[in-house]
């Protein structure tokens, strides 16, 4: 029973950072219908920027986040003006996105290279061995404050797209952009804003990432693999279902280690993802829009 309540509580947790992870791709895909390749560049250079941050000015990881997710967000913004907002749209599209953000991605990760080598790195603050009692359970302390932040970004957004005129001019140009032109939204103001929110969360999940694992220039592309997992289980553009889809790798994956070697774990969620495409292609709880 003891053992049973750990791993609830460690899916949980470990639920918390995926869903940080896939929401910026979730998002980018909803709207633009663009699957981010340069995603998982943005969580290592995330990653990265707040390790320099904390050694360089001993600034906590958390205290942090309003430097990093500004810069993430502007990142986006230079990144859509500079490159993605000449792309066509469709099918044709689609394809020269997926090779533009990929040399994106690889052109980022070899910056890295330069400019950290290629070792590892880690975040080790006065708290990080830190553990809190939960439900009986020692929780690490960073594991819970990540849990968190991912809740309140859940919120956030979902807030964001609902409640605000921001968000429902985001949810509408998801729906219909020719009709939205048409009543007098700005769509590529809409476009440029959506895609840098998404670059946004890919660094929050950056940060998070680092107070957790080690990391080199290499990060990302699990987290990557990860988010589409999560974005596909969830179903395509639903922000909820991405939560949900998250929370259901995450327990697929702590509770196979019941059954499975501990390194076929990290297949569990795409042999997951494969089942999903062939029998419920539109996601496990349902395509939506932006919900």
């Amino acid at each position: 029973m003891d053992q049973f309540l750990s791993l609830v509580v460690s899916a949980v947790l470990l639920a918390g950072l995926y869903a940080a992870m896939a929401f910026g791709l979730g998002l980018i895909y909803g709207v633009l219908r663009i699957v981010n390749l340069a995603h998982g560049g943005v969580i290592m250079a995330g990653a990265y920027t707040t390790w320099v941050l904390f050694t360089r000015f001993g600034m906590d990881p958390y205290l942090s986040i309003p430097i990093v997710v500004p810069l993430a967000f502007l990142f986006g913004v230079g990144l859509y003006k500079g490159l993605v907002r000449f792309l066509p749209r469709g099918a044709a599209g689609g394809v020269q996105s997926l090779l533009l953000l990929f040399g994106v991605w690889l052109v980022m990760q070899n910056v890295a290279y330069l400019l950290f080598s290629g070792n590892d790195q880690a975040i080790r603050t006065s708290y990080s061995t830190r553990g809190l009692s939960l439900l009986g359970v020692i929780v690490p302390l960073n594991r819970l404050v990540v849990f968190v932040i991912g809740l309140l970004t859940l919120a956030v957004l979902h807030v964001l797209l609902t409640r605000t005129y921001v968000g429902k001019a985001i949810r509408a140009v998801a729906q219909n952009p020719d009709s939205c032109t048409l009543v007098g939204i700005d769509v590529e103001r809409i476009y440029t804003l959506t895609f840098a929110i998404g670059t946004a969360l890919a660094g929050l999940a950056g940060l998070l990432l680092s107070t957790l694992f080690a990391f080199n220039p290499g990060a990302g592309a699990v987290e990557l693999l990860k988010s589409f997992v999560i974005v596909v289980l969830g179903g395509l553009g639903s922000v909820v279902g991405i939560a949900l889809g998250a929370f259901v790798l995450a327990t697929v994956e702590v509770f196979s280690i019941l059954v499975l070697p501990s390194f076929l774990t990290a297949a569990v969620g795409f042999v997951l993802l494969v089942l999903v495409l062939v029998f419920r292609p539109g996601g496990l709880f349902g395509q939506k829009v932006l919900s």
